[in-house]
């Protein structure tokens, strides 16, 4: 725990010094997501995840993100995961946007730890990224990709105030620090901190929908400019099983 607290008080520092300009181009932002989680044992399971961003004032398409993962639950405190990740990009500020999109490529590798102290269940995420972001300039797609890699921490918290029989209501509590390295990265080595606020209410152990706000400050790559985006996230969260055993704690 005494090296969770230093790696936490060095992230939140060059959060800190991330926040400090003020040069700052605020944002808002509606985020819209389907999270799938299909159990195939009582250890594997497959994750996939699809996401449209827009942005609100004005209204423009800002990405689209398709995810999957595979997920292998190691005991009841530790999980870990590798999946890759396909980014589509209009556009960064809404104000200008361009005839064409840029992907990245993403790949990603987990390990995730859980931990019930009294009502609130503890989630702590390290997870590394391999970043592939198409060449682009200002009127076409160049050729080529940029390589960079990105370090993400989040802490978080869950809290199941409510439950009745299958329903639920959850609030939920979270701060993710991101960090970017590689040779390419020079001025934007802090990448982002993302803190989250949400409640979640099940219709059953299998289907959920989940409201949240969530506030992003972003170093952008010249190392001089911010943003600060006011998101609204709506997902919903649906969980399929094809085991059959322990029917009965479904």
């Amino acid at each position: 725990m005494k090296t969770i607290r230093i790696i936490l008080f060095l992230f939140v520092s060059l959060g800190c010094q991330g926040q400090s300009s003020k040069i700052v181009d605020h944002q808002s932002i509606l985020w819209t997501r389907y999270y799938n989680q299909l159990s195939l044992n009582e250890k594997w399971s497959l994750h996939s995840e699809f996401d449209n961003r827009l942005f609100v004032k004005p209204i423009a398409e800002n990405l689209y993100v398709i995810r999957v993962q595979g997920r292998y639950k190691i005991n009841d405190h530790l999980e870990t995961g590798v999946g890759f990740a396909y980014f589509s990009v209009d556009t960064q500020v809404p104000e200008i946007n361009f005839d064409f999109e840029i992907p990245e490529y993403r790949g990603q590798q987990d390990i995730t730890w859980k931990k019930i102290i009294g009502k609130v269940t503890f989630h702590q995420r390290f997870q590394l990224e391999e970043r592939f972001i198409h060449n682009a300039s200002k009127t076409a797609l160049s050729p080529g990709t940029s390589f960079s890699w990105r370090f993400r921490y989040r802490l978080q918290g869950d809290y199941t105030f409510w439950k009745k029989e299958k329903h639920f209501v959850k609030a939920i509590l979270s701060d993710e620090v991101m960090v970017n390295f590689g040779k390419k990265i020079i001025k934007n080595t802090f990448d982002q901190n993302r803190i989250y606020i949400a409640l979640q209410y099940g219709f059953n152990p299998n289907i959920a929908l989940e409201l949240g706000y969530l506030n992003s400050f972003q170093h952008r790559s010249n190392g001089i400019d911010y943003f600060n985006r006011n998101i609204i996230r709506f997902s919903i969260l649906h969980k399929i099983r094809l085991q059959k055993k322990n029917r009965k704690n479904y």
